[in-house]
């Protein structure tokens, strides 16, 4: 694996926010890598882009051969601005995304977003918005009331039998919701911080994209 530390902009906010770009040792088709965003927790209670469960999906996803951009939100690590109610924290996985299908090492057809927690808020609200997010995949993921009500896409979502920060109930009632039927694994004996289920859930997730991406 190669690692690539970025820094690119968010045109829209005058921001300039720090990124981390894993691309895998195996060499890529004619077209480039799939690729995949990844979203971390909620930056006023310590989500950074090196959080435990976002390295280990970034480990998993260029082990299948795919590539993981991982970033801070503003006002995160080197990252300007400052936290924005989740609204600027979309706009800044708009502009990472946007970022990520525009490289020259990835084909822009086989895109995908994954988030853990408070960034599974924002990887499903940017999925729902744009139409180049071809799968997303969520951790623990805060989803509204109604944001996945007419999601068609192929979605992923990963919950722990001891989570009490998102329980696994209040996902199961968005995911009743769905135009098209989501994914949903609970991991018996888990809770909201995976310590100890990193690579196990990382690999769920690498297998949902690479089954996406026809890898």
């Amino acid at each position: 694996m190669q690692e690539l530390k970025i820094d690119f902009p968010n045109v829209d906010a005058d921001l300039i926010l720090e990124g981390c770009l894993a691309l895998p040792d195996k060499k890529a088709s004619l077209s480039g890598y799939p690729g995949v965003l990844l979203c971390h927790p909620h930056p006023l209670y310590g989500g950074n882009m090196d959080n435990n469960v976002i390295l280990a999906v970034s480990r998993a996803l260029t082990d299948r051969g795919m590539a993981a951009l991982r970033f801070n939100f503003r006002g995160v690590g080197r990252s300007q601005g400052s936290f924005a109610e989740g609204i600027g924290e979309l706009d800044d996985a708009r502009a990472a995304f946007s970022f990520l299908s525009g490289r020259e090492e990835i084909d822009p057809a086989c895109t995908g977003i994954m988030g853990y927690s408070f960034g599974g808020m924002v990887a499903f609200s940017l999925g729902v918005q744009s139409s180049l997010v071809k799968a997303m995949a969520g951790i623990s993921p805060v989803v509204p009331s109604g944001l996945l009500r007419e999601c068609s896409k192929p979605t992923l979502i990963i919950c722990g039998t001891e989570d009490d920060v998102v329980p696994p109930a209040a996902i199961m009632q968005e995911v009743k919701s769905m135009a098209a039927p989501g994914k949903v694994e609970a991991v018996t004996g888990a809770d909201h911080f995976w310590w100890g289920y990193e690579k196990k859930i990382a690999e769920k997730v690498a297998d949902f994209f690479a089954g996406n991406f026809g890898l």
